[in-house]
C-alpha cells in the first residue's frame, strides 16, 4: 500500500540529493518521479508562484510537487546566488526546464556547476532540445508531437488529429525521458565518478515513443487500411446506448472468434470473411456502430465480464479509481483531499511512496536554509531583504 509519510524513505533513490527549478510540466513530473521513488528532492520556487501553479493549482493541489520540499527565493537576487550554489554542491541531480540559455544567464549553467560538483547530473527539460533551430521558440506538448509526426497518429481514420493532452509530449516523452536519463547516467557515475548533462527534448521523446509506428509506417501499413489506427472494425471505440463508450481491440484470431461469439455474429454472412480482409471493414465497423449503440454500456460491462475478447469500458477520470481492479491493487490514492494515481511501477524490495503531500510555497525554506547552516538570524535578514520567502 501506498503511504505518505515524512519517515526516511526505503525508495532506490533513498539518498539521492535533487536540485529542481521549478517549472511547468515535464520538469516536476520528472522530479516527482525521482521523489517517488526515494529522492530528497528540493523545489526552488518563486513568490507568487509560476504559470504551473496557476494553471494546475498550487500548494497542496500541485500533484505533480508531491514528496518535495519547496524553498521559496529570488533566483536574480544577489543574496541568493551563493545558497543555490551551496545546494548544487551537495547535490547529485539538479533539474531545470529554462529555454536554452536561461540558466548560463543566471549564473547556473552546467560549466559553472559541473565544476563546483563533477560528480553532478545536470538534467535539462525543454519541447526542442538546447540546439537545432527550434531551440529557442516557444511551444507546448501538442506542437512537439506534432512536430516529431506523432500528432498525426492521434486521428481518427479520416479525422482531425489529436491525442491526449500532455501525455505524448510533456509528460511521456519528456519528463519520463530525462527520469530514464537521469537514473542511466546516477548508475554510469557510480563506476566513472563523473556527472554529465542530460539534454532531453519532448520533441524527440514523442518520436521515441512512438518507435512502433514508424515501424509500421516503414511496412507500408500506418494511414492506409492498419488493425490499430481506427480503420478496423475489431480495434475502436463504440458509443453505448447512453452515451458511454467501449474500447473494443480483439485483435488476435482467437479473441476475435470469441468475441463474433459472444454477440451472435459467428454465423453472420457479413462477419464470414477473413478478419483481416480490409475491404469488409467497413461495413462490418457500421453493423457494430449499431450494434453497441442499441444498449448502454453497463449491458456489454456484463456480457463481455468474464472473457478475453479485450472489450472495456472507457472509464472517465471521477470513474477510474473505483474501479475494482485499480482499487483492488491500490493504484489510486488521495493526498491531502487530492485524489491521484499511487507510485509506480512497483519494486519489491525497494518500493517506491509519497514521502508527504505537495508542499505550500516556502514551507521549507527556513529548513533547508537552517541545514546549509545559516542561522535564524541570517534567514531573517534574507527574509526581509526579499531574497528568501517563508510559507504564510
Amino acid at each position: 500500500m501506498t503511504k505518505t509519510t515524512d519517515s526516511t524513505s526505503r525508495g532506490p533513490l533513498a539518498g539521492i540529493k535533487v536540485v529542481e527549478f521549478a517549472g511547468i510540466g515535464p520538469g516536476p513530473f520528472c522530479g516527482m518521479l525521482l521523489a517517488d521513488m526515494g529522492a530528497e528532492v528540493t523545489l526552488l520556487e518563486r513568490a507568487g508562484g509560476t504559470f504551473a501553479s496557476q494553471l494546475f493549482g498550487g500548494g497542496r493541489k500541485a500533484v505533480a510537487n508531491r514528496g518535495k520540499k519547496s524553498l521559496c527565493l529570488d533566483l536574480k537576487h544577489a543574496a541568493t546566488k551563493t545558497l543555490v550554489l551551496d545546494l548544487i554542491r551537495q547535490a547529485d541531480v539538479l533539474i531545470e526546464g529554462f529555454r536554452p540559455g536561461v540558466m548560463e544567464r543566471l549564473g547556473f549553467g552546467p560549466d559553472i556547476c559541473l565544476t563546483l560538483n563533477p560528480r553532478l547530473i545536470y538534467g535539462r527539460m525543454t519541447g526542442w532540445g538546447q540546439s537545432g533551430p527550434l531551440a529557442p521558440r516557444a511551444g507546448h506538448d501538442a506542437n512537439y508531437a506534432a512536430i516529431a509526426g506523432v500528432l498525426d497518429t492521434g486521428r481518427r481514420h479520416g479525422g482531425a488529429p489529436w491525442a491526449p493532452p500532455t501525455l505524448v509530449g510533456d509528460m511521456g516523452g519528456g519528463g519520463l525521458m530525462l527520469a530514464w536519463g537521469i537514473a542511466c547516467a546516477l548508475l554510469e557515475a557510480q563506476r566513472s565518478g563523473q556527472g554529465q548533462v542530460i539534454d532531453a527534448a519532448m520533441c524527440e521523446g514523442a518520436a521515441l515513443l512512438a518507435h512502433g509506428l514508424f515501424n509500421l509506417e516503414a511496412l507500408g501499413e500506418w494511414h492506409g487500411h492498419c488493425a490499430i489506427d481506427s480503420s478496423a472494425p475489431f480495434y475502436d471505440v463504440f458509443a453505448c446506448a447512453d452515451g458511454q463508450w467501449l474500447s473494443v481491440c480483439p485483435l488476435e484470431p482467437q479473441f476475435y472468434a470469441s468475441f463474433l461469439s459472444r454477440l451472435e455474429l459467428a454465423d453472420d454472412p457479413d462477419f464470414a470473411s477473413q478478419q483481416y480482409d480490409s475491404t469488409r471493414w467497413p461495413r462490418l465497423k457500421q453493423r457494430l456502430v449499431e450494434l453497441f449503440a442499441s444498449q448502454p454500456r453497463a449491458h456489454w460491462e456484463a456480457l463481455f465480464a468474464d472473457t478475453d475478447d479485450c472489450v472495456w469500458p472507457v472509464l472517465s477520470l471521477q470513474e477510474a479509481p473505483s474501479h475494482p481492479h485499480n482499487a483492488a491493487r491500490e493504484a489510486f490514492v488521495d493526498i491531502a483531499g487530492v485524489r491521484q494515481p499511487a507510485p509506480a511501477p512497483r519494486l519489491s524490495r525497494t518500493p517506491a511512496s509519497i514521502q508527504r503531500p505537495p508542499p505550500l510555497l516556502g514551507e521549507h525554506t527556513q529548513e533547508r536554509l537552517t541545514a546549509l547552516g545559516l542561522s535564524a538570524d541570517e534567514i531573517a535578514r534574507l527574509v526581509a531583504l526579499g531574497a528568501v520567502s517563508v510559507a504564510a
